[in-house]
């Protein structure tokens, strides 16, 4: 128990580091909040400092996902504390102690969270958020498509009930960080991923 408790805090804390804000201040010497959507994620470094950063961002991202799994797994872990810890893991992302408990919208690690547990689940959610972005432009839809997947493909892939309530727990806290792109898709003033931020519009994309 205290083995797993402490993988659980670890990964919280672990979660909770910005890595978009440490990113662009050290590459581009920018406040990431204060650019573009003022947004710390992906789609948000890449607006504002380009490709090759986003993909540094959304590495490091998933990563806080991967490793609290890994090295649970690692220490002996059963499935359902691996899975609390990789909700943690998101949770301290959504929800950075470092940055007054605000945060991201989670994709990035809950996609490293599931690598970790089950890769072809992993596989499925990131080609499902592939071709739903081909198909729409939008990368908060992007995401919610793909995490949708993520309980079924979980149980498909691995057997485990664990990983089912994983998934579909990964899918609500990224339906909660997106609803205000939800509206914005229902009014139709959500942003295309690689268009720059209107005049008096808000994107919060991450």
């Amino acid at each position: 128990m205290i083995v797993a408790f402490l993988v659980a805090v670890g990964a919280y804390i672990l979660g909770g580091i910005p890595m978009g804000l440490i990113v662009a201040r050290s590459a581009a010497g920018v406040d990431i909040r204060e650019h573009g959507s003022g947004n710390i994620g992906t789609t948000n470094v890449l607006r504002v400092i380009g490709a090759r950063w986003a993909v540094v961002v959304f590495i490091l991202d998933a990563l806080k996902g991967v490793l609290p799994v890994l090295a649970g797994g690692h220490l002996g872990l059963a499935p359902r504390q691996l899975a609390f810890a990789g909700l943690l893991a998101v949770a301290g992302h959504n929800w950075s102690p470092f940055l007054r408990f605000r945060g991201g919208k989670g994709v990035a690690t809950s996609l490293g969270v599931l690598l970790a547990v089950s890769p072809p689940t992993a596989a499925a959610v990131a080609g499902a958020w592939g071709l739903a972005v081909l198909a729409t432009g939008y990368a908060s839809l992007g995401s919610m498509v793909g995490l949708s997947l993520s309980g079924p493909a979980s149980v498909l892939f691995s057997g485990s009930r664990d990983y089912l309530w994983l998934g579909i727990l990964l899918f609500a806290m990224t339906v909660f960080q997106h609803r205000a792109n939800i509206d914005r898709l229902i009014h139709g003033r959500e942003l295309a991923i690689l268009r720059k931020k209107r005049p008096g519009g808000q994107d919060t994309t991450r």
